[in-house]
């Protein structure tokens, strides 16, 4: 100022910023008087009673993990437990740790930002709310005795019967559109799905290399940071393709290799 120039305040680089105190802890701070009243009431109002003590001959109707662990739970209707319970937990909590080091954008450090930061902002949310709460609150409230799914507003009918046959793509191609027994060898049976899954996890990287959206994430982090993307990316989106698949063709397995205990 004593050179006659505006305050760092001032200048178009820092005209939209604001300072930490009182903005940012102001609104944290009513934030959390809000979440405290919020539960206060949920806690008021809808009770929780203890159950009867624990039998080991008699098993509950559902029989729920603790909710933390029902997404898990929830993964298991659509894949085997080792790709629901490792395989793509893990690939959720790695692609979310390295949003930082994929998304090297530098805009954003040291104060909050979503303009600046849609990459980071939009993988980020996706793996939260729609691969871990969204799968939560289907396992918590939308599903019911013998883990069949209900409406919000369904009467929870234990007797309820559930007209629901899941094919394998195999069956899907061998008996239903081409009328012929299921052969015998394996890598024959299941060819159709080997050859989607390659489709999926090789082929779509390189085309999507080659678009101006994957040329763009190319430019700004490089191609190895790209690829580590875009792997993470197709993992964290198999399942909700899976969901859809089951609810709309009651597809089971995309690849049903019982003899090896590996399905997909």
């Amino acid at each position: 100022m004593e050179r006659g120039e505006c305050p760092i305040e001032a200048t178009p680089e820092n005209r939209e910023k604001v300072w930490t105190w009182p903005n940012l802890v102001y609104t944290e701070l009513m934030c959390m008087i809000g979440v405290v009243v919020f539960l206060v009431v949920w806690a008021i109002v809808f009770k929780a009673p203890l159950e009867e003590p624990a039998n080991p001959t008699w098993a509950p109707n559902p029989a729920k993990a603790p909710w933390y662990f029902l997404g898990l739970q929830e993964m298991l209707v659509y894949f085997d437990p080792w790709m629901a319970g490792v395989v793509l937990p893990g690939i959720i909590v790695v692609g979310l740790m390295a949003i930082p080091y994929i998304d090297t954008n530098p805009k954003g450090n040291g104060y909050f930002t979503i303009k600046e930061r849609p990459l980071a902002m939009w993988m980020f949310m996706y793996g939260w709310l729609v691969l871990w709460i969204y799968l939560i609150i289907v396992g918590t409230f939308l599903r019911g005795p013998n883990w069949t799914f209900y409406g919000p507003f369904e009467f929870w009918d234990f007797h309820k019967v559930v007209s629901e046959y899941n094919v394998n793509l195999s069956e899907f191609m061998w008996i239903k559109w081409l009328n012929m027994p299921m052969p015998q060898n394996i890598v024959v049976r299941e060819i159709l799905g080997i050859i989607l899954t390659v489709i999926y996890v090789c082929v779509l990287p390189v085309l999507s290399a080659k678009s101006k959206w994957g040329q763009k994430i190319i430019a700004n982090t490089g191609q190895i940071r790209y690829y580590i993307f875009i792997f993470l990316l197709l993992g964290m989106t198999s399942l909700p393709i899976k969901m859809v698949l089951r609810w709309l063709f009651s597809l089971k397995y995309i690849i049903a290799l019982p003899e090896w205990e590996l399905n997909l």
